[in-house]
């Protein structure tokens, strides 16, 4: 009998990553935010800017997963610049009057989390990787 807790391995090892589902939520949220933007094509243009950056943060913990350990923590770090493009959206969004201050907040939360999440497992990465060691090997998938 199997314990449902235990959810089934998937092929995809990012698939399993908590941080690579963090990004879809956000991503989903940022294409709530661009929803009403269809009438004005410079908000249309502006939020298909964000949703490539929030995309980016997915892309990049995917892609990453495929490699050795030290080019996941590079697609991580990455990821972590796409999250800073997000902060500056959100901002610019925010100043502008496309988002409001309680979403932009929301942004920024969801941004710091993942931001504390993606450090945390570059860490996890960067200790398990001996110094000198050559790990084209460690493929993560």
């Amino acid at each position: 009998m199997e314990n449902e807790h235990e959810r089934p391995t998937t092929f995809f090892r990012f698939e399993d990553l908590r941080i690579y589902h963090k990004a879809l939520e956000y991503v989903d949220w940022v294409y709530l935010m661009a929803k009403n933007t269809k009438d004005d094509p410079f908000m249309k243009t502006f939020f298909d800017r964000f949703l490539t950056s929030a995309n980016g943060i997915a892309l990049n913990i995917a892609e990453g997963s495929s490699r050795n350990k030290s080019q996941f923590v590079y697609y991580l770090k990455m990821a972590k610049s796409s999250v800073r493009e997000c902060v500056v959206l959100s901002t610019v969004a925010q100043s502008r009057a496309f988002i409001t201050a309680a979403a932009y907040d929301d942004s920024k939360n969801h941004l710091m989390e993942m931001t504390k999440m993606i450090g945390a497992l570059i860490g996890s990465l960067q200790r398990s990787v001996k110094p000198g060691e050559l790990d084209d090997d460690d493929s993560m998938e």
